[in-house]
Parts: C-alpha cells; sequence; structure tokens
C-alpha cells in the first residue's frame, strides 16, 4: 500500500515528546492510527540514545501479553535505565487491566507513552476517567483533499476534486479497482464501527434503530437536527422511539468519531447555543458507501467537506446565528474568528446575493469568506472573498 506523510499529526505528536502525559491517537476505524505510530517510531529511532518498545496486541505473538501482569512485567524487563524510553502499544484495549498497568508504568516514569486502541475502549469522553485527566489526544482524521492530492498527483485540480468527494479520505479504499468494491470497504468499516464500537460497548439492544439514525444523519448533513424531530419522523415511520433513546444513540454515534456535533453560536448575544446542533460525517464515502448517490446536496456535502477541514485545522467550529439569518461557520482560532458559507453554484445572481447577505450584516471587523464552487482564483465582494473551495482546501493559508 501506497504510504503518504501526515506531517500535521507528525508534527503534533512530535511537539509533545517527552513531555509526562500519555499521548493517545484517536480516530474513526481504519483512518491511520497505527501507520502515524509508525512514522512516530521512525522519526524516533534515529536517536541513539532511544529505547523503543513496540507492542501490537493484535499478534498471535503477543497473546501472552493480554493479561495484564504478564504486559507489565514485559514493559518493565525492557525498560533500559541508560537511555530514553519509549513504549508504542497498538490496540491497547485487549489486554485485560490495561488501565491499572499503563497508570502504573506512568507514575513509575518508566517511559513516554503511546496508544492506539478501538474507539469502544479509547472515546475522547472516557480517557480521562481511564488515566486520570493526564492525557494528550491527537485527532486523526481522514484523508484531507490535500493528502488526496499528495497521494494521487494531478495538475487538474478540479478534476482531482470531483473525485475526492466522491472516493473520500479512507485511504485504504484507493486500493479497490472498481468503486463498487470500494464503497464495500467503506461500508464494512462503517458496520463494524456500529457493531463493536457502539453496540457491544453500549449493549444496545435495536441496531437497526441506531443504523436508521445513522442513515437520517447522513442524509441531513448541513440541517440542523432537532433530537425531538428525529424521533417523531422514525416513530412515524417502521419503530417506534422517543427523544431519549434518540439523543443517545446520536451521542454514541459521535463518541465513535462517525460523526462530529457542531454548536450553535449567537452572534450578536455573543453566547452558544444547546439546541438544534449540526452533525457532520467524519468522510462523505460513508454516505455513498450506505446510501448511494441519489439525491446528493452537493451545496450541504461541501459544507461537510468545509467543517472536517476547519476541524483539521485546529479551528473550534461553531454555525453562527445572527437575528434569522444563519451563518454556515464560526471558526475561531487563538481568539480570532473566521466567518464562512459554503455553497455549491453561486453563478445565478439571485443565488450570490443569498449567500453573501448574512456575512454582509456582520458588523464587526472579523475576516468573511464565502467558499464555494467556482473553479476560478479568489475575488473579493465588499471586503468578502469568494474562493472556490478545492483551491482553498490545497492551500492552508487561505
Amino acid at each position: 500500500m501506497k504510504l503518504i506523510q501526515r506531517d500535521y499529526y507528525l508534527n503534533a505528536l512530535l511537539a509533545v515528546k517527552d513531555i509526562p502525559d500519555i499521548k493517545v491517537i484517536t480516530g474513526v476505524r481504519r483512518s491511520g492510527k497505527s501507520k502515524l505510530m509508525d512514522a512516530l517510531i521512525e522519526s524516533i529511532s534515529k536517536d541513539e540514545s532511544a529505547n523503543i518498545v513496540r507492542i501490537k496486541l493484535n499478534l498471535k505473538k503477543n497473546e501472552p501479553l493480554l493479561n495484564g501482569d504478564k504486559l507489565y512485567e514485559y514493559i518493565e524487563k525492557q525498560y533500559d535505565s541508560q537511555k530514553n524510553n519509549y513504549l508504542f502499544i497498538d490496540e491497547i484495549q485487549m489486554c485485560e487491566g490495561f488501565e491499572r498497568v499503563i497508570n502504573s508504568v506512568y507514575e513509575e516514569e518508566l517511559f513516554d507513552i503511546y496508544l492506539t486502541g478501538s474507539n469502544a475502549f479509547l472515546l475522547s469522553s472516557d480517557l480521562a476517567t481511564l488515566f486520570g485527566g493526564r492525557i494528550f489526544e491527537v485527532k486523526l482524521y481522514p484523508f484531507s483533499f490535500s493528502e488526496y492530492m499528495t497521494y494521487f498527483p494531478s495538475n487538474n485540480v478540479d478534476e482531482a476534486f470531483d473525485d475526492y468527494v466522491r472516493k473520500g479520505g479512507m485511504s485504504g479504499s484507493y486500493l479497490y479497482k472498481s468503486e463498487e468494491d470500494a464503497r464495500k470497504y467503506v461500508n464494512g468499516i462503517y458496520r463494524t464501527t456500529i457493531t463493536k464500537d457502539i453496540v457491544t460497548k453500549f449493549k444496545i439492544e435495536n441496531e437497526d434503530l441506531l443504523i436508521m439514525i445513522g442513515n437520517f444523519l447522513m442524509d441531513n448533513v448541513g440541517n440542523q437536527t432537532s433530537i425531538r424531530n428525529v424521533a417523531s419522523k422514525l416513530t412515524s415511520g417502521t419503530y417506534k422511539t422517543n427523544d431519549k433513546t434518540v439523543g443517545s444513540y446520536i451521542d454514541y454515534l459521535c463518541r465513535s468519531f462517525l460523526f462530529y456535533p457542531i454548536q450553535r453560536y449567537d452572534i450578536k448575544g455573543k453566547k452558544y447555543l444547546e439546541s438544534d446542533k449540526k452533525y457532520y460525517l467524519s468522510d462523505l464515502s460513508f454516505r455513498f458507501a450506505e446510501l448511494g448517490t441519489k439525491d446528493a446536496d452537493y451545496g450541504h456535502l461541501y459544507e461537510n467537506i468545509v467543517a472536517l477541514e476547519l476541524l483539521r485545522r485546529g479551528y473550534e467550529v461553531y454555525v453562527g446565528k445572527l437575528y434569522e439569518k444563519e451563518i454556515d461557520f464560526v471558526a475561531i482560532k487563538e481568539g480570532e474568528k473566521l466567518y464562512i458559507q459554503v455553497s455549491d453554484d453561486i453563478t445565478r445572481e439571485e443565488t450570490f446575493k443569498r449567500e453573501v447577505a448574512p456575512l454582509l450584516s456582520i458588523k464587526d471587523a472579523y475576516p468573511k469568506m464565502l467558499i464555494a464552487r467556482t473553479k476560478h482564483d479568489e475575488t473579493q465582494h465588499e471586503g468578502i472573498r469568494i474562493i472556490d473551495i478545492a483551491r482553498w482546501l490545497v492551500d492552508s493559508q487561505k
């Protein structure tokens, strides 16, 4: 399989090397957590003073280490007091009592610790409980469009972008020759996540209902989602359910990194709103694999891509509300705000006016941007940057 260097994530880990936190790489299944760990090990191994201990608990030869006492005994024997010691463990959840082992190694200050594992056991919200808050989380996402362009070099950014929208960022699917087989692979990841990371961990009795809720969210990316309305629509169909169940199931889908919830932000009142979040899919390939290409609203799909890219770039991301108008995204980093609208085709004057109107109504001096499928170089309109989505994605400085 072809590999590319994912420098953004590698540099994030290198920046905290030797800092006394437990480093945990999280992200949706098959997004490249183990490969990132391999790249980090390769970088650290260039230092002759480094003693690297790598344990892959999913390998048959390491079966004895699935016992906590045996794992601790093995780790302790690998310690070299004359060197800088680094411990890397894949699939840590497979060891019974792994929390006790890792916390003990941490307290003894024996190793600089790096972990990956199944989302069922290393959900972001569980990390502080497992390891007493002494963690540094690196959130790994599927391939960005920029990474896709590195994997599939092309001089035609527009054709490449259209391919990326259709194929998505789950790089394991790129090995398949047919689009149908690639989608079967992606669908297998999605269904495995449902079964192993949600149904098993949370003892879900109605897996079909969970899948229906996931499909509903996929079909409504970019729309405000009322849990009450979701429950009502599903109840009027095949299943009878309630707000509490729907809310819990949506939370599980987010905690397994399949979806990312985006909270609303009142721009005028400068306060956060809890009601009717938006939910964005971790990768559009899941949608196409599960629902097909029918009835695809590309404006909302592009919005999904922009939301994930903003998260990759380290922004806090919110949906903006200004009186009765909605701003697709309020992106905040280091105290600075960026207002963004996302659209598909803005060639019609009425569509263009509709998209820029919410941005023009914001009276503060923070930058404003309309990201659309223009296929042209950047322009401006009354201080608003008009930029093509493909070109914005490949240039992290834009």
